[in-house]
């Protein structure tokens, strides 16, 4: 009786907090606290890693940066456990670090330095063409070779940039040009199609290495050759110990909003900060990760490697993402940790539950569905806010601007609007820009957001927060969207078609389209007269001069395109519009990628394009 009388007691806190709309937050408290005091110990743990490095012999790796200092430490630790599998070949933790010594020893040689002459000093005698902090570009697939060169790299006190594989021809220079590159590393199979690149890849000064035999181009060494002849032993870690922490040692590309691609600078933090990851993910040293993600991307090399290096896990490298092998490999390797973006999960039915977070090569946040919520990418939790601070601002889509209120400042968006996600610059959460100067940086940074002289990152990224706080990645914003896992700048797109001849004014955007994320690239086109569309020439052009992924898959003939009151070109109405043959007047064509051609988009491709036969 006395049970009976006390459960409507028990029970009035529940339908209190329920009456005041509480429950649905609270019900998640334990969750979040228990993610805030996991990230906490992430960064007790990476301070004191840091600190241990910074209180090392500097004649010694664990004295060098946090690359070196963390594979020897792992080397030293762990020296048998498998590090990388990659196909039949299998690295231990020990091996990795001896193969990227010998590396690491091939470019300091060709600093000048010798640790035969001097006890490891510079050798006065030999020339020096890679000055210490030179940047040392690498244009390879995804295979082991890329990680010893990159731990090679960074040993020897080298700065790396990581180009994307697709990239030729105007966009490739830009690239090396943007960085500053010194020297390049390339992959021996795509020599054939960088054939017509060499002569100004050449005239750029650059020191040019092939990672493998190849006979046929001169002025190009073998340097994995080269590597092969040296000595595994440790070279010295004051060699690439940073004067600072926020200094840059690395460069990874990304399409960014506008233009063409910006070399984000990598940091020493960012890099000691990225092998927290897979912890945060809740995965241990045990755990086998299967990566097939492009090492050019930030989540392939600093979540994917750098985080499994984070824990000491194995990681399974897989040069291309094969949907019929996934489940093979997954079995023979024991696999328990997939990492993936974009469409790769679709690829695969009925997968088990996985672990979604959001974050940006060059930004200052990173959220995590760290309680497994359908959908979510993450949670805004006072507690995850706390540790990882960041806000959801009103935006106008029309003027690309956030939306101000009378005193200047920013709004806060609702439960269930979509907003700009933006996160304070601090020195704990910098924001480091890119290569080539302040100005390529000045869109990503919002003055004056909540009060007078804060400063706060621009994701670029529309979220939703519902009532409950999780978050679900909304939309691109501006003139960018993504495709296949990568940005695509609208700017690049129309610039690459705007040197055709015969065309004269181009708008490009992104459309949805069904069973596909993110949005296809589509392109508006005006005829310049007397000509015609060469559809020929513009598939060649575009192949030549775009990466796939940037490759708009529609294509509209317009009269003339439409705009704004403001004379800008419309987007917002042209996205809205698609690309249904039934519901446009105008000529529509469709990427064929198996045929490698533009075809006009009849009602029976636009069936075949939606029921999945037509491959764009």
């Amino acid at each position: 009786m006395a049970a009976l009388l006390l459960l409507p007691l028990l029970l009035l806190p529940l339908l209190l907090l329920r009456k005041l709309h509480l429950w649905p937050r609270l019900r998640w408290l334990a969750a979040d606290l228990a993610f805030a005091v996991r990230a906490l110990r992430c960064k007790r743990a990476l301070r004191a890693r840091a600190l241990a490095a910074a209180a090392a012999d500097p004649r010694g790796p664990e004295g060098g940066c946090s690359l070196a200092w963390r594979l020897a430490q792992l080397a030293g630790q762990r020296p048998a456990h498998i590090f990388l599998i990659h196909g039949a070949r299998r690295f231990s933790y020990a091996e990795a670090e001896r193969e990227s010594n010998r590396a690491a020893r091939a470019f300091l040689r060709a600093r000048g330095w010798d640790a035969e002459l001097g006890g490891g000093a510079e050798d006065e005698r030999a020339a020096a063409p890679l000055a210490p902090g030179a940047t040392v570009a690498l244009l390879l697939p995804a295979c082991p070779e890329f990680l010893w060169l990159w731990f090679g790299l960074a040993k020897a006190g080298l700065r790396t940039a990581f180009v994307p594989a697709a990239l030729r021809r105007g966009p490739l220079l830009h690239c090396l040009r943007n960085c500053g590159a010194r020297a390049l590393v390339l992959a021996p199979e795509f020599l054939e199609s960088l054939e017509p690149d060499l002569p100004a890849l050449r005239a750029m000064g650059l020191r040019l290495w092939a990672a493998g035999p190849e006979t046929h181009s001169a002025g190009i060494s073998d340097l994995l050759a080269e590597a092969s002849a040296e000595v595994d032993e440790p070279v010295p870690g004051y060699l690439s110990a940073p004067q600072s922490i926020m200094d840059t040692c690395l460069y990874i590309f990304t399409s960014g909003t506008t233009g063409l691609p910006k070399a984000a600078r990598i940091s020493h933090l960012k890099i000691l900060q990225c092998q927290a990851f897979y912890q945060l993910c809740g995965a241990h040293q045990e755990d086998v990760i299967y990566l097939a993600l492009p090492l050019y991307h930030m989540s392939g090399s600093l979540l994917g490697i750098v985080g499994c290096l984070g824990i000491g896990a194995t990681v399974v490298l897989k040069s291309k993402f094969s949907a019929g092998q996934f489940w093979e490999d997954c079995q023979q390797h024991r696999v328990t940790v997939f990492q993936y973006i974009g469409e790769l999960c679709r690829y695969l039915v009925n997968q088990p539950p996985v672990l979604e977070t959001y974050g940006l090569t060059e930004g200052n946040v990173a959220t995590f569905n760290y309680t497994g919520q359908l959908g979510a990418v993450g949670r805004a939790s006072w507690l995850y806010k706390h540790v990882f601070p960041f806000s959801l601002i009103r935006y106008d889509v029309t003027t690309g601007e956030p939306i101000r209120d009378a005193q200047g400042h920013c709004v806060a968006t609702c439960p269930g609007e979509p907003g700009l996600l933006v996160a304070p610059v601090s020195q704990q959460s910098p924001f480091l820009g890119y290569a080539g100067g302040p100005e390529l940086g000045r869109g990503k940074l919002l003055k004056d957001v909540f009060r007078p002289g804060d400063v706060f990152f621009n994701t670029g990224d529309l979220l939703v927060c519902d009532d409950q706080g999780f978050l679900r990645f909304h939309d691109r914003t501006g003139d960018t969207f993504r495709w296949k896992g990568e940005n695509v700048a609208t700017t690049e797109v129309a610039e690459a078609l705007e040197s055709l001849d015969f065309l004269q004014e181009v708008n490009v955007y992104g459309v949805t389209v069904p069973g596909h994320e993110g949005r296809a690239g589509m392109a508006a086109l005006v005829l310049r007269p007397p000509h015609s569309l060469d559809l020929v020439q513009l598939y060649t052009h575009v192949s030549e001069n775009l990466p796939p992924y940037a490759w708009p898959r529609f294509l509209r003939l317009q009269e003339s395109l439409a705009t704004t009151e403001t004379f800008k070109q419309q987007k917002v109405r042209m996205t809205k519009e698609g690309f249904d043959p039934s519901t446009l007047s105008d000529p529509l064509y469709v990427l064929d990628q198996a045929g490698g051609a533009y075809l006009p988009l009849t009602p029976a491709r636009y069936s075949a394009l939606l029921a999945g036969d037509l491959r764009i």
